[in-house]
């Protein structure tokens, strides 16, 4: 499966945007999902998953409550909203896909197909 991340850009604090990550090559029914960011010269972490189905959602604790995952099957794409910006959420963010899990993984390890990223942008 190919992962292609849209959406990122430069808003101000307190605004929404909204990341789309449109998947080809399989059906993303078979996989569950995440969303991973990377602030610069920091590492890469976990930021929000969901289960195949989209029943099951889980959310680092820096963004919970401003962050909702979701996903369109029937379109192979997933989705992050981000409402309520901060400056410390700058950074790349990445869409991944993985199956070694029965149900979902906050684990960057254990995804294995990964998109481009998306640079979000929020200044102090």
């Amino acid at each position: 499966v190919q992962l292609v991340e849209s959406g990122g850009g430069l808003v101000q604090a307190g605004d929404s945007l909204r990341l789309s990550c449109a998947a080809s090559g399989v059906p993303i029914s078979t996989y569950y999902m995440g969303w991973f960011r990377q602030a610069p010269g920091k590492e890469r972490e976990f930021a929000a998953a969901i289960s195949r189905s989209g029943s099951s959602t889980f959310y680092a604790d820096s963004v919970k409550g401003r962050f909702t995952i979701s996903r369109d099957n029937a379109k192979n794409t997933a989705y992050l909203q981000m409402n309520s910006l901060k400056p410390e959420d700058t950074a790349v963010y990445f869409c991944a896909a993985g199956r070694t899990r029965q149900l979902v993984s906050l684990r960057a390890n254990e995804y294995d197909r990964w998109g481009q990223g998306t640079q979000v942008t929020v200044p102090t």
